[in-house]
Order: C-alpha cells, then structure tokens, then sequence
C-alpha cells in the first residue's frame, strides 16, 4: 500500500477556453482532482484577472477558480495558434469553452468538427442561454440570469426583490458542466467515444425555480420575497437578541411547536391557541405570533439562547456576518500559491473522500502566459509529428 492520494483525474488533459467564472471554476474542479488542464487565454489575459485585488494583490475570483492549472495566450484566429490548439485537442480528454454562442464553431473549434479529430474528446460549451433561441445572443452576466429567470423576484424583503449575492447562477452552471463531463467520463469508458455536454446559466437557475413556478402554473401565485421568513412556515425567520445579533428559528412540525412553546418561550399554552394550533393559523397570524417570538428572543442575549435552542432541539442558527463566517469553527480551508508567491488561504473542496490527502494543498495560480513557451515547445509541429 501507498500513502500517495489518489488523483482519479490524473492522466487527464483538460483543455478550456474560458473567462470568467462559470468554465474556469469547472475546469479548476478536474485540475484539484489531479488532471492537467490548459487553461487558453488571449494575450491581455481572463477578465477576471482583474476584478479586483483583494487576495495580496490578487483577484478573489481568479485565485479561486484557477489554481492548479497551466495558462497558455493564444489567438485562435490566428492560423498558427489554431493549428495549435487543433493539435492539443487531438491528445485531449476534455474540452470546455464558454465564448458566445456560435463564436467556436466560427473559429473552426465546433463540436462535431473536434470529436471527428479525436473521437474520444469530450467537449463541453458553457452558454448563457443555451445554442438556440431567441435569446440565445444575450449578455447572460450573472446578476441578469438571476433577473430573468425570476430568482430575483423570490428573493430580497417584502417589496424588495434582491439579487443573491454570490454569482450562484455561474456557479451552478459550473457544478452542472462538472456532474454532464463526469457522465460522459462514465460514457466513455463504456463506449471508448467522447461525446457533447451543453450547459447554460439560465436551463440551470430555471431549474432551482422549479417549485416556484410549479406554484404559478398550478396554483395561480407565486412565492413573493419574504426576507429571513418563509411563505408557508411560520414561526420562521431571524430575530434580535438583546446582544444585537440574530438568531434564525425554523419550526417545521408540531412537535417543535409544542418545545419551543413549553420549553423555550415558556408559554406552553401558546401551542394550543386558536391563532397558532396548526401550521396554516400560524402563518395566517404570522405577524402577532413574530412579535411574541421577538419580545421574548429581546430578553436573552445569543449565549443565553444558543443553549436553550440546542437543549430543546429546536432548530436554529446565527445569521452571522461574513467577518463571523470567516472565524467559524466548521470552516476548513485550503493553503494556495499566488502568482507573487505568497500564501492564501481558500475554502476547502467541499467533497471530501476517503482517498483524499489529509493535509490538501491547492496548486498554484499561474501568471498570464506563464506557461506559453513550454507548452508551445511541447506541441510543435515536429515533435506532434514524432509522436504521431
């Protein structure tokens, strides 16, 4: 036996021509699973290079979404650097691009053509809106996915839709490109053939909207934004406390009702009054029974409440800031070289396996361009013709 980690991906090339979020922080996923991947940049580099500089100098987006991976610049309208992606693709694994729609197969880079090249390549186009349509040539930025898909219009306060604050839908449409690359993995292990994945930001936020509008089709109203509350449970939300912080409740079946009545508000007749006796009353009456909550989570400060919660097994947790979050005592974390040289530290993998390495250590983010010499050297014309 070895004590060497398993990397289930490696052995695997992966190639992506990406900006942003929604691809690099796919590919990012095959480069921690130890496959190589080539991440293709124009000469000024991905955009999220430079969103901002807060990680030592350097970009929280692209620190995040792109450590471990080699950066290669090249123009792909350029004849000679198409030819050499063409040759790289034709010893890849895995292809993902998330240029506009058409932009590829324009480029002589379309799915049909590379799969007729290397027929176990597997590729992946990440899209706004998907291929066809007519929407399909939208700005499909983040923030105007989650508008058009109505997930602004379920989220926020009363009267104030609210846009979620993290790009959720670049990053599900990431982890959806991750779970179709994986099948096709599987497929191809099957078949010895690659095969396309297709994914788009707004096929997956209309997929987290399946409830709501499983509601608007079939009951004729859709959930409205309720804040920390929930449209058909009650009591559910975050309340003061008389230490300034909040602590979110959700009660979720009659029983909890009944503990937290008897056991934490002290009030154990409260279970049975005719406003409050079963879950419908209760959010009927949301509002007399949030003021009863409230007055009495104003009395006890967090330390006093915590343990109350936790001993009556109600279920609660603290609507902490990110300043909180980021001292939390499940938080684990995961050192990464930045371009400079110095240490950051990332949220850890959230999937952990038993063969993973105790002590992970993400790899390193590159420079723009940083390995251009290398890999142009590796795929020249003379040397793919001496391994042909």
């Amino acid at each position: 036996m070895t004590d060497t980690p398993l990397k289930p991906y490696e052995g695997l090339l992966v190639v992506s021509l990406e900006q942003a979020v929604a691809a690099p922080l796919c590919s990012c996923h095959f480069a921690e699973g130890g496959a190589r991947v080539i991440k293709i940049e124009r000469d000024s580099g991905d955009f999220a290079r430079k969103y901002d500089a807060a990680v030592k100098g350097s970009a929280s987006y692209f620190v995040w979404a792109n450590h471990g991976k080699e950066s290669l610049c090249l123009d792909i309208k350029d004849p000679d650097d198409a030819a050499l992606l063409h040759r790289i693709l034709e010893t890849a694994d895995v292809f993902i691009q998330n240029l506009a729609p058409g932009a590829i197969a324009r480029a002589g880079f379309g799915t049909e053509v590379l799969r007729q090249r290397n027929p176990r390549l597997i590729t992946c186009d990440i899209s706004g809106y998907g291929e066809e349509g007519a929407l399909r040539d939208m700005k499909a930025y983040d923030f105007l996915v989650q508008c058009e898909s109505g997930l602004v219009a379920v989220n926020g306060a009363p009267g104030a839709p609210g846009r979620i604050g993290v790009s959720v839908c670049d990053i599900g449409g990431s982890m959806n490109a991750i779970i179709g690359i994986q099948k096709a993995l599987i497929a191809r292990s099957l078949t010895g053939q690659g095969s396309a994945v297709k994914v788009s930001l707004f096929d997956t936020a209309a997929d987290w909207m399946t409830v709501p509008l499983m509601h608007t089709v079939y009951a004729g109203k859709a959930p409205k934004p309720v804040g920390l509350h929930h449209p058909s449970i009650a009591p559910y939300g975050g309340f003061d406390t008389a230490d300034g912080e909040i602590l979110a409740i959700s009660i979720q079946n009659e029983r909890e009702w009944a503990r937290l009545c008897s056991e934490v508000l002290g009030q154990a007749d409260l279970a049975t009054d005719p406003r409050f006796c079963d879950a419908a009353r209760r959010v009927e009456n949301r509002t007399a029974l949030d003021a009863i909550v409230a007055g009495f989570f104003l009395t006890k400060t967090r330390a006093q409440l915590e343990p109350m919660l936790r001993d009556t097994a109600i279920a609660y947790g603290a609507v902490n800031s990110v300043e909180t979050f980021s001292k939390h005592p499940q938080l684990r974390r995961t050192p990464v070289t930045l371009e400079n040289g110095e240490t950051a530290h990332l949220v850890a993998a959230p999937v952990q396996h038993s063969f993973d390495d105790a002590a992970p250590r993400f790899g390193r983010v590159p420079a723009l361009g940083e390995h251009s010499a290398s890999i142009r050297t590796e795929f020249a014309t003379e040397n793919a013709d001496a391994g042909a």
